[in-house]
């Protein structure tokens, strides 16, 4: 199969322009054309849409998409091993990450990637919805769910602590738990579900946070809204402390029961489709975002 056409074919589909795909390449608008129409007949289907207005991806287009991209990267990292070719990290890396985790601690440190990585496009999605790394064609998700998933592989980047929040003028008005039970009595904010949460001490005792078995004024399936709901003084809440470490420092929150955590052994991973050579793009910016991020996390320094 000709490597060149798929690599044209990729990056047409990245930019829904072929011209500028080809212009990419060096070839000139026929040529693209021509090499993508000898490709489409090889593989009997048709990839792409064409009209005199855009140019669209076929269902058959995205299916093959994500094949295209690992088998260029295929044909790098061999190219690498026979000490041909070029290691350095170029292209365009798609990534995918929860939107409040990537304001906080990833969009402030990109531009130190760029300068680092000149030759490597950041196409970024920033969603508190999980998107499917394969039928997406991403490069690289960071996760905060186990990962279960056995087509995909991943590195840990750090450890998501998650604690109770609520406000001082919260807990004056309606009184500081001082222990789980107490719970009970007090106006708790479910996150997506109401299912109960288990939480553990460092002494190894155990207890339980379970907004379904009090009053729940609010459900909600979006961390920073939450948050925003305690700051507000809506209740007590369940956080990250990646997410409300500023709020704390400031005061605006207080960590309730704080001898207690969330027992799950939650982590934040950096994942990737298993089927994939991990091509020197995506190993630099996973490398980059554990050197910047996972060593000492902005969250834990904050509260030494």
């Amino acid at each position: 199969m000709d490597t060149q056409a798929l690599r044209l074919f990729v990056l047409a589909a990245d930019k829904l322009n072929i011209s500028a795909a080809g212009r990419e390449l060096g070839l000139v608008p026929a040529v693209s054309s021509a090499r993508l129409a000898k490709l489409e007949h090889q593989l009997g289907v048709e990839l792409l849409h064409r009209s005199t207005r855009k140019v669209s991806l076929s269902l058959e287009g995205a299916e093959f998409l994500p094949y295209a991209r690992e088998i260029l990267a295929q044909e790098t990292a061999a190219l690498a091993a026979l000490g041909q070719g070029s290691a350095q990290a170029t292209g365009t890396l798609r990534f995918t990450a929860p939107s409040t985790f990537a304001q906080l601690y990833i969009a402030p440190i990109l531009a130190k990637f760029q300068e680092q990585h000149p030759s490597v496009t950041l196409d970024l999605r920033l969603s508190d919805a999980q998107f499917d790394l394969i039928e997406g064609s991403y490069d690289l998700a960071l996760r905060n769910a186990p990962l279960i998933d056995t087509s995909l592989k991943g590195r840990k980047l750090a450890d998501d602590k998650r604690i109770l929040c609520a406000t001082p003028n919260y807990l004056s008005a309606h009184g500081e738990p001082e222990t789980p039970d107490d719970l009970v009595h007090h106006r708790l904010i479910a996150f997506r579900h109401t299912r109960a949460r288990a939480l553990k001490t460092a002494r190894g005792a155990v207890a339980s946070f379970d907004p379904g078995a009090t009053k729940c004024p609010l459900i909600m399936d979006d961390g920073l809204s939450q948050k925003l709901a305690t700051v507000a003084g809506a209740g007590i809440s369940m956080n990250s402390l990646w997410s409300v470490q500023e709020e704390l420092a400031s005061g605006k929150l207080r960590h309730v029961l704080p001898e207690y955590e969330a027992a799950e052994d939650n982590v934040l991973w950096l994942i990737y489709p298993k089927s994939n050579v991990l091509s020197p793009k995506v190993r630099v910016f996973m490398d980059f975002l554990i050197t910047e991020i996972g060593v000492k996390p902005p969250w834990e320094r904050s509260l030494v």
